[in-house]
């Protein structure tokens, strides 16, 4: 049975909390945010959500006239836990550049024309939801990806290889939009726009990372992101290891200050999804701003896997010491498993999911976190620790429907 995080755990302190502030919004803020926030005095803005996770901590929390000035004024660090709170940057800090940068990225378009000058025949065209039925597929560059323009966790997006795949795609859309729109903001998913885009072989990776006050890049972390087949565009699986650190850190790091002389960032966190073509060559495929990897996945899995702090680096502007941190003799991989709902079953006809079960096909599970699968499609996140000779579990998890955990009505 797993101990759900029970081991103490070392937050790390920052000496002055001034000038550092943290959005926090729904969907989900871990345990290790909150501790991280509580014991290193961050400032929090007051919304309801806020005061219910932070009861008894009335100086944490700042008002929203008062955040409006500490952040316009002061240059305050500011992180989001979720891209629900972009809606609040955009309508209140209309004096900064926060806005103009997050939509940089929230804007898969405006995204692909800031790089086009890195990658001039990469396939772009934004198409609206309601002109999607209306096109010709023949004057489309198979294979290519669609997906929505403003969009979020994998939702909505789809590999097209054949006019099969295409007629199916507009099927499951319709579906598939509804379902979003009734769980996120339109600041997060928006299904009015959709992007087609060129099919990017090779590799996929994620990337969590900042630039400080210069514009430099400060590398978080780097996961391998896992799929089941060719066509799997699902978020099942991420894991990193000292092994992906070394082979890639420096790569990562020369494209990240690649991008950051078109973009112009500072003080500014970010999540980027990257593949590595047959070439070597590093192209993006979507990044998302103000914060590390959603739902507080990401950055708590750093520091199970490296044992530093990303939220408490990013507001110390410290980087870690990867140097010393690769030395270690350790081979073990560091997961994240995302437990979406791919059974078929829908909601209503699901009575238990056997977590029991799930933890017992484990060597090393780290952390469970069990989420509502009645309010989202997925029943929770796991992290666990995977020997070098044992990547069958991590295989195994990677092609299961989940059927096998679930107790149907």
């Amino acid at each position: 049975m797993l101990r759900s995080i029970t081991k103490k755990r070392c937050i790390f302190t920052i000496p002055n909390a001034s000038q550092q502030m943290i959005l926090l919004d729904r969907p989900y803020i871990s345990d290790f945010l909150l501790e991280t926030i509580q014991q290193n005095n961050i400032r929090v803005l007051e919304t309801p959500l806020s005061t219910s996770l932070l009861p008894n901590n009335d100086t944490l929390l700042v008002s929203n006239d008062k955040a409006i000035s500490l952040i316009t004024n002061q240059q305050e660090l500011l992180y989001t836990n979720s891209e629900n709170a972009i809606g609040w940057i955009s309508e209140n800090l209309k004096n900064t550049n926060l806005p103009q940068h997050i939509e940089l990225f929230k804007n898969k378009e405006k995204f692909r024309t800031l790089i086009s000058t890195l990658f001039p025949n990469f396939y772009y065209r934004k198409v609206a939801f309601n002109a999607l039925g209306n096109l010709n597929i023949d004057t489309l560059p198979m294979p290519f990806v669609i997906k929505p323009n403003v969009g979020f966790f994998s939702m909505g997006v789809h590999t097209i290889k054949t006019k099969d795949d295409w007629e199916n795609a507009l099927t499951a859309l319709q579906l598939e939009m509804k379902s979003a729109n009734d769980i996120y903001p339109v600041q997060v998913m928006d299904a009015t726009e959709f992007i087609i885009e060129s099919y990017v072989e090779g590799q996929e990776y994620a990337i969590d990372c900042y630039f400080n006050a210069q514009g430099k890049p400060v590398l978080l972390n780097i996961l391998e992101h896992q799929f089941s087949s060719d066509d799997d565009v699902s978020d099942r699986l991420y894991f990193t290891s000292i092994n992906i650190i070394k082979k890639l850190k420096e790569k990562v790091l020369q494209f990240l200050t690649r991008l950051n002389a078109l973009a112009g960032l500072t003080h500014f966190p970010l999540h980027i999804e990257m593949r590595i073509d047959n070439d070597g060559v590093i192209i993006p495929i979507e990044g998302n701003p103000m914060r590390f990897g959603g739902w507080c996945t990401t950055a708590d899995l750093a520091y199970h896997a490296y044992g530093f702090n990303p939220y408490l680096y990013y507001f110390k502007q410290q980087a870690p010491d990867w140097d010393t941190i690769v030395k270690r003799k350790d081979d073990a991989a560091y997961s994240v498993i995302i437990l979406n709902n791919a059974t078929g079953l829908e909601a209503r006809q699901i009575k238990a999911f056997n977590y029991d079960k799930l933890l017992s096909c484990f060597e090393h599970p780290i952390e469970l976190r069990k989420i509502d699968y009645t309010q989202f499609p997925l029943f929770g996140f796991l992290f666990t620790k995977t020997s070098n000779h044992n990547f069958k579990e991590l295989d195994n998890i990677l092609l299961s429907d989940l059927r096998e955990f679930v107790v149907a009505k």
